[in-house]
């Protein structure tokens, strides 16, 4: 091989070499940090990580907000329509949170199915929803209105 062509190669299997490793652990550094979501259906239905990281988000259910006497603890439910998840956060809840408003919990689910959330946020008006709560609210009915039209030609 001429002397000149060696050279190339080897830098060229050294740009992909240390691109690969830079590639590698990037991916590596980031893999701690993704923060997915789930809707309340997926989380009961044992479809979401216990231990990890995760969002979940949807309806604030009328009635369920706890708040303790002599903390910041607080105590909820959100839902999708289709099932409940309970979410216990201790900390100052956004002002727009609210019984029957959107909300998106960040934390850890634990072996009770109940998410320990590290942050809470509230859509900011009346016309916004995150885009995950929104879509999995449009799943939710349009799975409840198949289930629905299916009982009405069963009868």
């Amino acid at each position: 091989m001429h002397p000149v062509r060696k050279q190339r190669l080897i830098i060229v299997l050294c740009v992909v070499l240390f691109s690969s490793a830079a590639v590698g652990l990037m991916a590596y550094a980031l893999r701690g940090n993704i923060n997915l979501f789930f809707p309340p259906a997926e989380v009961a239905a044992g479809k979401a990580p216990v231990g990890q990281p995760i969002r979940v988000g949807g309806m604030v259910v009328e009635g369920s907000v706890q708040r303790s006497e002599d903390s910041l603890h607080v105590r909820f439910e959100v839902t999708d329509y289709q099932a409940r998840v309970p979410i216990v956060y201790e900390g100052i809840l956004p002002d727009l949170f609210g019984e029957g408003q959107g909300a998106v919990a960040a934390g850890v689910l634990d072996d009770q199915g109940v998410l320990q959330a590290t942050e809470v946020l509230a859509k900011h008006d009346e016309n916004y929803m995150p885009p995950e709560v929104a879509e999995a609210l449009e799943k939710s009915k349009a799975q409840m209105k198949g289930a629905n039209m299916t009982k009405g030609q069963g009868e």
